[in-house]
């Protein structure tokens, strides 16, 4: 049988929520660290010249998603953090503020804003798998597909996954996201394909 797109979704979900529960703490403080050592470099970047002014996309943990409140509490003291709003079939950007609230699938989402904001510097974006073009398999809900396509700019697309979980054959579709760089708690990978790009 060939491997499929829901095939390798499912694969995933079962290697991520059968992960053992006593390590997650020890993989969400490692995750943590490869972020905030990204965040260091990016400083280096033309691209971000005004760092401090950086918009950056965050999400809120679900229960066996690599856990982000940690690295979100740091970086909002430097800089503008934004987490998705559910809305219709994708979502919109709004500021990151307590209390969260939970809201549908399980996500907790801060207030909602009137701000309608179409640009961010970073995205920071939870994965169930990845293919051979480091593509992005998600729930198969498509919300962040119909965000990505709503702004006005690519933004740097960073990756996190708990556990990583990747084929070589090349699965999704034209209109999945792909990524920068991916973090998980044992290796980073850097899209080499997307650096080209970037020169």
């Amino acid at each position: 049988m060939p491997l499929t797109k829901a095939i390798f979704r499912r694969s995933c979900l079962e290697k991520i929520k059968n992960a053992p529960l006593h390590n997650r703490f020890y993989k969400n403080a490692k995750i943590d660290a490869k972020l905030l050592k990204e965040f260091k470099k990016f400083k280096k970047f033309k691209k971000f010249k005004k760092f401090k002014n950086l918009k950056i996309l965050f999400y809120t943990s679900l229960p066996f998603e690599a856990n982000t409140a940690k690295s979100i509490q740091k970086l909002r003291k430097k800089y503008h953090i934004f987490v998705p709003f559910m809305q219709g079939e994708s979502f919109k950007m709004v500021p990151f503020r307590l209390p969260l609230k939970k809201k549908k699938f399980g996500i907790y989402e801060a207030g909602k804003s009137l701000r309608d904001i179409k640009i961010v510097d970073i995205a920071i974006v939870p994965v169930v798998g990845v293919d051979g073009n480091l593509q992005r398999i998600g729930f198969g809900k498509g919300m962040y597909d119909r965000f990505f396509a709503k702004l006005k700019k690519r933004p740097y697309t960073i990756f996190i996954q708990s556990e990583f979980c990747h084929t070589k054959k090349l699965i999704c579709d034209e209109y999945d996201i792909t990524c920068d760089l991916i973090i998980t708690p044992n290796i980073n990978v850097q899209n080499k394909n997307m650096a080209i790009k970037r020169k």
